[in-house]
């Protein structure tokens, strides 16, 4: 058919009918047709599973980014505050004590260093005690042996540096 038999897309002239519905099913398929169809449709419903969930996702992680912008304006504000409420605390003392005014605020600065060294020395002694993963360094070193060539053999099982290994690695 030439581009003269058109008419607004559409063909003038038909050069043959179909006599069967080229996507009609077989009646009778064989066990690699339903084997295709099955994996073609599993595929299919994985990619539409896996489309819904990354929508989801998209959707909460939107969400928990607006929720944490007003947590993050909620801490602004309440870091700003702690000046009028320490300044609040000095005045107070000046009531009470009746001493001078610098007297109220040098002892609010000096409990705010005091509480500051308290906290960083905790948060060292925390700090201190982080030795790493190592759980996952064991197991890969011992994934690293068994992959050695004649690692299944019996005999002498070698440690990662060439000595006769004396522990045995599945911890019975």
């Amino acid at each position: 058919m030439s581009n003269g038999d058109r008419k607004s897309g559409v063909p003038t002239t038909v050069t043959s009918i179909p006599l069967v519905n080229p996507h009609a099913p077989k009646p009778d398929p064989s066990i690699g047709d339903l084997v295709k169809d099955a994996t073609s449709q599993v595929s299919t419903l994985v990619r539409a599973e896996v489309e819904l969930a990354r929508a989801e996702i998209t959707r909460d992680v939107k969400k928990g980014l607006t929720g944490s912008v007003y947590f993050i304006l909620a801490l602004v504000v309440l870091f700003y505050s702690t000046f009028f409420f320490f300044a609040f605390i000095a005045a107070l003392l000046h009531e009470w004590l009746h001493f001078y005014v610098w007297s109220g605020i040098l002892i609010v600065f000096g409990l705010m260093v005091l509480t500051t060294a308290l906290l960083a020395l905790l948060g060292w002694r925390k700090v201190k005690k982080i030795r790493g993963p190592q759980q996952t360094i064991a197991s890969v070193k011992e994934a690293r042996v068994a992959l050695v060539p004649g690692g299944d053999k019996p005999g002498d099982k070698l440690s990662i540096n060439g000595a006769p290994s004396t522990t045995d690695p599945s911890g019975w």
